[in-house]
């Protein structure tokens, strides 16, 4: 039992290391779309968070590294609207052409949304991405894109890496948690 334990741990640190290192990475090129991983949204509005990561995939949009942008997200506790369609809204919404957006509506988390994405990636010809999240969740999100046959880069949402050592080390810890129960589960 002292030997599992102390593996876990072993995983949990060095994958949180991987976390931390991913967080100040930026990937910023061009490729076949971007996505934006869901966040919470408040009766059809995205969170704060969300609302900065939709701005910063809109304004790699704008730079023109891709050509679509796909939103991700469920609709979690609230069944009239989906992260989904309300990251895709708010785009359409800043000018970003109807035929520019997907909505991907069923996630209910970050492997599902992952999942449902490569299928309208393949669907769609495209093979490459560009992700947009918060910093300490772009590894996850990587390596679940990667599982799918999926080439995947990372743009974090600017100012999402913790101010604190302290708040920084227990991102990387609750990150490298939800990776380890990713990878208990897919095995």
């Amino acid at each position: 039992m002292g030997l599992v334990i102390l593996g876990v741990m072993g995983f949990l640190l060095y994958t949180s290391a991987q976390i931390m290192r991913e967080a100040g990475v930026d990937e910023e090129h061009p490729v076949d779309a971007i996505v934006v991983f869901g966040a919470a949204e408040y009766v059809g509005h995205p969170s704060p968070v969300y609302r900065a990561r939709l701005d910063h995939a809109y304004d790699l949009f704008e730079r023109g590294l891709a050509p679509v942008i796909i939103t991700t997200g469920g609709a979690g506790n609230d069944p009239h609207f989906s992260e989904g369609q309300v990251g895709r809204d708010y785009l359409e919404s800043r000018g970003v052409p109807d035929g520019n957006l997907i909505a991907e509506t069923q996630g209910g988390d970050t492997d599902q949304s992952a999942q449902r994405v490569a299928v309208i990636l393949r669907a769609n010809d495209m093979r490459r991405c560009l992700l947009v999240s918060d910093a300490y969740h772009m590894f996850r999100a990587k390596q679940m894109m990667a599982a799918q046959g999926i080439t995947a880069y990372v743009s974090p949402r600017p100012g999402s890496i913790p101010k604190t050592s302290v708040g920084r080390f227990v991102a990387a810890l609750r990150e490298s948690f939800s990776y380890l129960l990713y990878r208990a589960h897919v095995r």
